[in-house]
């Protein structure tokens, strides 16, 4: 028995009804990580003045509140959004409550100063010794950096035994003009084959999407996840019995630029092991 084809959607708004809330990615979805995708800004302010409540989840290494305010620096209102989750902040959150217990963490960031500003307010050292260390704390890369230091330095975390505490399980992210950028999902997830110790956060695990529901107050039957990776967005949303739909133009979006559609959102679906969306749509709109 074949999986039935998606259903085809144009706006978003023509099933919000549907739903207690509708969850949105924020890079591929929103944004791609320089300016608003054509639409979105539309269709967040339409499905806001509607009364549809609404929420970004989001695989970023950074805490909530630093992307709730990037994502108004894009353009967006500031009380579009109900809830902003982020994985970065999951694991704050961990530590905090003494779910994680390391607090002599290794960071891998994208910029420096991003793990400093993510641990304001916890009892945590930050340490560049990985010899001190009892984590290695892995949330960002930059841009088209050669992986090869981050690469050695879960080496090192291997040889010594040490956990790594995963706060972007990304392999890839897209970026302005079509690029896309390894993510450090793509070092946790060699390096767990590798033999390593990787904890992950964010999607498409489950504790993310359960925070979601706990905060918003709703049950999975009730929620959308509006994403644009199959292996992240989608494949979390299905184990979490979420409903999904699936955006086109984002991390993927040169696979459907000649106008492949279903046949390459099935090849895409294989290659990442996800099951196939109940929505797919060009863009957010």
């Amino acid at each position: 028995m074949t999986d039935p084809v998606p259903a085809r959607l144009t706006r978003l708004i023509d099933i919000a009804p549907r739903f207690g809330a509708i969850v949105l990615d924020q890079w591929g979805v929103l944004h791609d990580g320089t300016r608003p995708y054509p639409g979105a800004l539309a269709a967040v302010a339409a499905l806001k003045d509607a009364g549809v409540p609404l929420a970004v989840l989001s695989n970023s290494g950074k805490r909530a509140a630093a992307n709730a305010r990037r994502i108004t620096a894009m353009g967006f209102a500031p009380d579009a959004f109900d809830l902003v989750m982020t994985s970065g902040e999951a694991l704050w959150q961990d530590i905090m409550q003494a779910r994680v217990t390391a607090r002599r963490l290794c960071p891998i960031e994208r910029a420096t100063g991003d793990a400093a500003e993510w641990a304001a307010g916890l009892a945590v050292t930050l340490t560049r010794d990985i010899g001190a260390a009892d984590a290695v704390l892995l949330m960002g890369l930059p841009d088209g950096a050669d992986p090869a230091a981050p690469a050695a330095t879960l080496s090192q975390a291997r040889a010594l035994g040490l956990p790594v505490l995963c706060t972007n399980p990304d392999r890839a992210s897209p970026r302005a003009g079509g690029l896309t950028v390894t993510s450090p999902g793509a070092l946790a997830h060699d390096h767990a084959a590798a033999g390593g110790a990787v904890r992950f956060y964010g999607k498409p695990h489950l504790p993310v999407f359960r925070a979601v529901e706990a905060a918003l107050g709703l049950p999975p039957e009730r929620l959308l996840m509006v994403g644009d990776s199959l292996e992240h967005d989608i494949a979390g949303a299905h184990s979490a019995g979420w409903t999904s739909a699936f955006v086109e133009g984002g991390l993927h979006a040169a696979d459907f630029a000649q106008g492949a559609g279903d046949d390459a959102l099935a090849r895409l679906a294989a290659t990442a092991g996800a099951p196939l969306p109940d929505f797919t749509m060009p863009e957010l709109a």
